[in-house]
């Protein structure tokens, strides 16, 4: 199997774990899935998945690829449909960064920083770095689901 086509396995991977989070929060009601839960700075499961959306936007589309799509908002992702749809368009940002980088994951792309340095940063740093950074959330997520009341169900890779 080649780079691609492992980055490609290991997407669908995250979308099987992410679809166990949807199939869970298809329990939780509308109220709490909007809710704001003081021990997690005031934000909500809603807004949660749309920063997680916004993140695969600014490193995937609009820093590598260069494009200049807009960010996913809390405002994008009022209901579990809203974030469905918008994870749907997440999946099609992964889809065309595979494909761009496919022969080339170590290439370096060079974001300049704020005092006049740079950072390197590699398509598969990117990569990397957007899907653990959605597990990191989705584990808030579920936390913040226990701390309304819920019992989570097992929403990682490896479910049993």
């Amino acid at each position: 199997m080649n780079a691609d086509s492992t980055l490609l396995q290991q997407y669908r991977l995250v979308q099987s774990s992410r679809e166990a989070l949807f199939n869970y929060c298809e329990h939780i009601s509308p109220e709490h899935f909007g809710q704001k839960v003081s021990s997690f700075n005031n934000e909500n499961m809603a807004g949660m998945m749309a920063h997680v959306a916004a993140t695969y936007v600014s490193w995937l589309a609009n820093f590598a690829q260069q494009e200049q799509r807009p960010y996913f908002t809390a405002e994008d992702c009022r209901n579990l449909q809203a974030a469905k749809v918008m994870f749907g368009e997440v999946d099609l940002i992964v889809a065309g960064f595979l494909q761009k980088f496919k022969d080339s994951l170590e290439l370096p792309l060079i974001l300049p920083k704020r005092e006049g340095s740079e950072l390197s940063l590699s398509p598969l740093m990117l990569f990397t770095h957007v899907i653990t950074h959605e597990f990191h959330h989705k584990g808030q997520i579920v936390n913040m689901s226990r701390q309304l009341g819920y019992t989570p169900v097992d929403t990682d890779i490896i479910r049993y």
